[in-house]
């Protein structure tokens, strides 16, 4: 039956329709209230133009007229003041009607996707996800180990060659000048080893040398 009498209007809608009105009735008011200032300023100017001429009756007359003016312009203002109060209610009313309706939206949005959810799936691609972060954090630090001792390996061989040099250059002996003079490779090698030899017994007869450049000295016999 309702097609007879129209589509039945929504809490928004009824609303919308009494603040439209509310907001109409505010506009006339302040119409009337205005053209009875209007009226209220001819009155005086009367008043004063017959209190001139020594018209005492008309001002009289006149002066009752101002006062129901002056009353009516302030019920005026009185209604004015409370069609806007009844006005920003229902502005009120109707944000937190909006406010509603799009929790409510939201409430069944959220009900459809909790009961869509899979939590055995979610459960089960978490732990996948945390054991594939394991396995990569795992192969990254492998990675490094590996890079570390490959760079580890290059540092040393550099550390031995200064620390060579360096007990060379304490005992007085320059080994690249030894192998720029040797004719050949296989002169070098005997030559290189009576170099050593000369440092064993210069450091048998040397006194002077302290234990910490004859445990270097050892070192280099070892290798």
């Amino acid at each position: 039956m309702s097609f007879l009498f129209g589509k039945k209007k929504t809490t928004a809608e009824l609303m919308r329709e009494n603040k439209r009105m509310l907001d109409k009735s505010i506009r006339e008011l302040e119409r009337e209230r205005q053209g009875l200032q209007t009226q209220e300023k001819k009155l005086i100017l009367e008043i004063k133009k017959s209190a001139k001429q020594g018209q005492m009756g008309a001002v009289k007359v006149m002066a009752k007229d101002l006062i129901r003016t002056r009353h009516q312009i302030e019920k005026f203002y009185k209604l004015k003041s409370q069609l806007q109060g009844v006005s920003l209610r229902i502005q009120t009313l109707k944000s937190t009607h909006a406010m509603g309706e799009a929790m409510k939206g939201v409430t069944l949005a959220m009900g459809q996707i909790n009961k869509q959810m899979n939590l055995p799936l979610l459960h089960k691609i978490m732990q996948e996800f945390e054991m594939q972060n394991e396995k990569m954090e795992l192969t990254s630090e492998v990675m490094a180990d590996a890079i570390d001792d490959a760079l580890e390996g290059d540092e040393e061989e550099e550390e031995t060659e200064e620390l060579v040099n360096q007990v060379l250059d304490e005992i007085g002996i320059d080994i690249n000048s030894e192998l720029v003079d040797a004719p050949s490779s296989t002169v070098a090698a005997p030559a290189a080893k009576k170099k050593v030899a000369q440092v064993e017994a210069s450091g048998n007869d040397d006194c002077g040398i302290d234990s910490e450049l004859q445990a270097r000295l050892d070192n280099l016999r070892r290798m």
